[in-house]
């Protein structure tokens, strides 16, 4: 990490001293230190130059008519409640520092006030202006922190929401096909669980994409234990939105609880094989497969089931068109495809 500033990122410096050339030696000196500065009159120019949001002012005492005052007062009212704008005055050796200090905190309670008296040697000023361009940097990063931090906060309120709204629609959903508490505590837990692990993977990914093959190993690898494979997984690796892969582990883990339930993995010797491929051409470039294999004979029932019809309705919603569903004799099927870029981008070439 870079802690020194580059030039681009310091504020720029507003001279205000019409008293013969001082103006111009005060901005010369600070533009040989690399300081970007303006020099201003007592007129509209002052305004306009004020309405630039100069990140530090220099005035000499010459400056501190009542017009000028006034005109700075303004300025600083309007100042936002982290911007602290530094003013370095510089007064005569004889002026009265301590009334002109009252009086000017008083007209200029939003400013860091700083005082030299002339003559003043041209690196102690160089040295202040460039400390204080300085703090005006970190008020800028305090600032950008504090926004930021705001930013997060409307973002984690907005995905909590989201987050009870797709506990409230699978509890609603898993009620209507429960038979009995039971059912539906443990199929509730389930599919929870299943939301969560996309959540995990999403967090662990650091943004709002994950990748595909993070979800489907965290939907399976509970039933692949003691190094036994029961669930075969192949597929060429893509980033999927949060989304995508928050329908696709749900819709996993619907099909593997009918295949414990009635399915392949309900026999010792069945196994399921997920493939995933995505082709070069631009219409249905991605396709998922789901195949149960050494299964029970299968029979297409009679009635079609909450999971059967979640389904449907989630991979229809995110691929555009309904998967297909084949209860065949010798081992359930679902497959679904469409465009890739229905639930990802394609990663780019490094």
């Amino acid at each position: 990490m870079n802690l020194v500033p580059t030039e681009s990122e310091l504020d720029w410096v507003l001279v205000l001293a019409p008293f013969r050339k001082d103006a111009d030696y005060i901005a010369a000196f600070l533009r040989e230190q690399k300081i970007q500065v303006e020099a201003a009159k007592a007129d509209d120019d002052l305004v306009e130059n004020l309405a630039l949001s100069p990140g530090i002012i220099v005035i000499t005492h010459e400056a501190l008519n009542p017009e000028v005052v006034a005109r700075i007062e303004v300025h600083l009212a309007e100042q936002p409640d982290w911007s602290e704008v530094p003013i370095i005055v510089l007064l005569e050796r004889t002026a009265p520092i301590a009334r002109i200090r009252n009086q000017l905190q008083t007209s200029w309670p939003g400013s860091r006030l700083l005082f030299h008296t002339r003559p003043i040697a041209p690196l102690e000023l160089v040295n202040g202006v460039q400390s204080n361009l300085l703090v005006r940097l970190r008020q800028r990063q305090v600032r950008d922190s504090i926004e930021r931090e705001r930013e997060l906060r409307l973002e984690l309120n907005h995905r909590v929401k989201n987050i009870l709204a797709s506990v409230t629609s699978i509890f609603h959903m898993t009620r209507r096909g429960a038979t009995t508490v039971q059912d539906l505590a443990s199929d509730f837990t389930g599919r929870l669980q299943a939301l969560s692990n996309v959540h995990t993977a999403v967090f662990e990914a650091g943004g709002e994409e994950v990748w595909l093959s993070a979800v489907v190993d965290l939907t399976v690898s509970p039933y692949n234990s003691d190094g036994v494979s029961r669930i075969n997984v192949t597929g060429s690796d893509l980033v999927v939105s949060r989304d995508a892969g928050t329908t696709i582990a749900l819709c996993l883990h619907e099909l593997i609880t009918n295949a414990i339930k009635y399915g392949a993995l309900s026999f010792p010797d069945g196994h399921v094989e997920i493939v995933w491929t995505i082709a070069k051409d631009a219409g249905s470039d991605f396709s998922l497969n789901w195949t149960e294999v050494g299964g029970p004979a299968v029979r297409e029932p009679t009635r079609q089931g909450y999971g059967t019809r979640y389904v449907r309705s989630a991979l229809g919603s995110l691929f555009g068109k309904a998967p297909e569903i084949v209860f065949a004799p010798t081992g359930f099927r679902c497959s679904v495809s469409g465009p890739v870029a229905r639930i990802a981008k394609q990663k780019e070439n490094l």
